[in-house]
């Protein structure tokens, strides 16, 4: 999120930032009917869009037709499922088959998709499809809902982006199908659209039913390792797409793409090495498992980490370390600019090689014989504080609201809620109201908010305060 999508010069050695304050001072006009004018930075137009999709979803969720027993659910409930779904989370008050109709379960499936790409994506893309032209104010929205620093050729990027999502969503979807044809029948086919646009927004709803997720799959590689693929190439994000696509015509990547990807096949390894190594022992998950399948759902449970949501393994169970490193690779999550949530790797690469270098004695942060700016790496500190803070005191609220439930589960649910990824450690339908209200605006705030913070701290032109200089002070730390 905070590492820039620079534009190439022609010279394909060096990259540059575009200035970003005429892109700061436009906003997005819409008249009303007293003739008044209200600008709306696109930043905040995407914001009010996730709002409005969530609020016309919730809705659209209380109606009878919408639940198995046919009667209205709470729009309490409502509001919870479709911020989950809208947001791409995956945390659920129901289990989604068990609870909600093929109606509901439709309506769900449309709030993934959409939430996943964006609503302003969408109605681009289709205002393109009909013909229409997208004038400049249309390109800023655009840009912002795919995290595309520059205006330049982001229609071209736009038609990429869906072309691809649909293509992935297919491929993954007839895959699944072939598997859960053979036991569902003609359902197998529903299932596998279902699980595979679930899975490449990384949204972690599922529709296997008595809240098991795939933990009867641990010895199904296809199934296992075509979520694993999905939710992947969903998290590395539009911006990565492109610069694989175009790797030839620029020969190179990106430092964005090259770290992405870097830190992305870190994190998965040692994430499964860790947690083979933490649950192979324990009865309640791999402890009856052969060795092939504890492979596979320690490779599956490192993946999902990273804001998808499914589990091969029951979580309440697992040991108190493992859920320690779940909750770390949570609030990591994904690629800036992709369906993932959390603080972003690009964000946590680049405090880890600053600590790394202060400790080194230097104050330049290198990555990839690249020197990253400064204000940079200030940004993705304030991004890491401002999550931590978020995650920590909805964590305190919730334990201050009477929650019963050891802190560690808290704070899992927490996290799980701000990184957008939807894993529960049994703990999100026995929550009490209070606690689900917080979980609602955290699942918000995880979606758009480090969105937000970014856009606002990437597109603020930097103050020239040469004409006052202060005084410099002294101050010990650590």
């Amino acid at each position: 999120m905070l590492l820039l999508f620079l534009p190439r010069t022609t010279s394909r050695n060096s990259e540059i930032t575009l200035s970003a304050s005429r892109v700061k001072n436009m906003r997005i006009a819409f008249q009303i009917k007293n003739n008044k004018i209200l600008n709306l930075a696109p930043a905040k137009i995407i914001v009010l869009s996730f709002a409005s999709l969530i609020f016309i979803g919730a809705i659209l969720l209380t109606l009878p037709i919408m639940s198995n027993s046919g009667k209205s659910t709470a729009f309490a409930d409502a509001l919870f499922t479709a911020t989950s779904a809208t947001c791409v989370t995956g945390l659920v008050v129901f289990d989604t088959f068990d609870h909600w109709s093929i109606w509901g379960q439709l309506v769900i499936l449309a709030m993934i998709q959409v939430g996943g790409l964006g609503l302003v994506t969408f109605a681009t893309f289709f205002s393109v499809l009909l013909g229409r032209k997208v004038g400049l104010k249309g390109m800023m929205l655009v840009q912002e809902s795919l995290n595309h620093f520059t205006v330049e050729g982001v229609i071209r990027l736009l038609k990429r982006v869906v072309l691809v999502t649909f293509t992935m969503e297919a491929l993954g979807a007839a895959l699944l199908s072939s598997r859960f044809l053979p036991r569902f029948g003609l359902r197998g086919i529903y299932m596998g659209v279902f699980h595979a646009v679930s899975a490449f927004c990384n949204a972690g709803f599922d529709i296997m039913g008595g809240y098991k997720s795939f933990t009867e799959y641990n010895n199904d590689p296809v199934v296992l390792f075509t979520l694993c693929a999905l939710v992947i190439t969903g998290g590395l994000g539009f911006i990565v797409w492109r610069d694989l696509y175009e790797i030839r015509r620029n020969n190179g990547l990106y430092l964005h793409t090259k770290v992405v990807l870097t830190v992305t096949a870190v994190l998965i390894v040692a994430g499964a090495i860790f947690f083979y190594i933490a649950e192979r022992n324990n009865p309640a998950t791999m402890g009856s498992l052969s060795f092939f399948e504890k492979v596979n759902s320690a490779v599956f449970h490192s993946v999902m980490t990273r804001t998808a949501g499914f589990n091969s393994l029951p979580l309440d169970v697992m040991h108190e370390i493992s859920k320690v490193g779940t909750i770390i690779l949570m609030f990591i999550g994904g690629a800036p600019g992709s369906t993932a949530g959390g603080i972003k790797v690009t964000t946590f690469s680049v405090i880890i090689i600053a600590v790394i270098s202060q400790i080194k004695g230097s104050d330049e942060t290198i990555i990839f014989s690249r020197r990253v700016p400064h204000y940079i790496v200030t940004k993705s500190l304030s991004i890491i504080v401002l999550g931590l803070l978020l995650v920590i005191v909805v964590t305190i609220l919730m334990l201050g609201v009477g929650e019963t439930k050891y802190f560690i589960d808290l704070l899992y649910e927490a996290t799980s809620a701000f990184g957008t990824v939807g894993l529960s450690a049994a703990s999100t339908p026995t929550l009490t109201q209070m606690s689900r209200y917080f979980l609602i605006i955290t699942m918000f705030l995880g979606r758009v908010g480090p969105l937000s913070f970014a856009i606002a701290l990437t597109l603020r032109s930097r103050k020239n305060n040469s004409e006052l200089v202060y005084p410099e002070g002294k101050i010990v730390v650590g």
